[in-house]
């Protein structure tokens, strides 16, 4: 699993090796990624991030307020090839993002400003290893009822590792045997399938994939 001092420190990359290199981004893409998205920045208010996978259990950056939130125009897509972390490129398995349409229910947080540089900086390089998101201003919905812009990461369709075909039925074999250096493909899918639970959600595209994957039979429970 990614964690904060992996990443100041460079160590992250040892992850990545699997990848050619010609798809790792260099620091200063990455950079220029970052200043890019927040130029597009409407307002001086509060910046939030809008968390669908694994930023909702293991978010790295630190931040002040994190609010049950609702994203309008998109839903969750297993639709990037994966082939590092929780795959390999003779098993290559699947990477969350986000596609147009619907809406998704996560949570918000919400970046703390006086360290927001850092903070940011942080959240690109472990988002932006291989440029497969675009980083996107949002509407999202707190749980109170504001309404808030959020960066949130959505799925880049001109990328090399996007996949058009992203319905459960179809992915579920690949993801059931796609392990990587931070662990099974499938147990990403349980985790998120917990971290939903446990704010009192649910998302039936990842309730129907963690069912295929159990039916494979490959998968009998939920890992710890």
């Amino acid at each position: 699993m990614l964690n904060r001092n992996a990443i100041s420190s460079g160590a992250y990359l040892e992850s990545f090796d699997s990848l050619p290199k010609e798809m790792l981004w260099s620091q200063a893409r990455i950079d220029a990624s970052l200043a890019q998205t927040m130029q597009q920045r409407a307002h001086e208010d509060d910046v939030w991030v809008f968390a669908y996978g694994s930023l909702m259990w293991n978010p790295i950056s630190d931040f002040d307020s994190r609010r049950i939130a609702t994203l309008h125009g998109w839903h969750r897509s297993f639709c990037i090839r994966l082939i590092a972390g929780r795959g390999t490129p003779e098993q290559p398995g699947r990477m969350l993002s986000l596609e147009p349409g619907g809406s998704t229910q996560g949570v918000a947080l919400r970046l703390c400003d006086a360290t927001l540089e850092e903070e940011l900086r942080i959240l690109w390089i472990r988002e932006m290893v291989t440029g497969a998101y675009r980083p996107t201003w949002a509407a999202v919905t707190l749980d109170d009822g504001t309404e808030v812009s959020a960066i949130a990461f959505v799925a880049e369709p001109d990328d090399s590792q996007y996949e058009g075909d992203a319905r459960a039925s179809a992915i579920a074999p690949l993801m059931a045997v796609a392990a990587g250096l931070f662990g099974t493909n499938a147990e990403y899918v349980f985790r998120l399938q917990s971290a939903l639970a446990d704010c009192g959600l649910n998302d039936p595209y990842i309730d129907e994939l963690a069912s295929e994957l159990t039916r494979t039979g490959r998968i009998s429970s939920q890992p710890a």
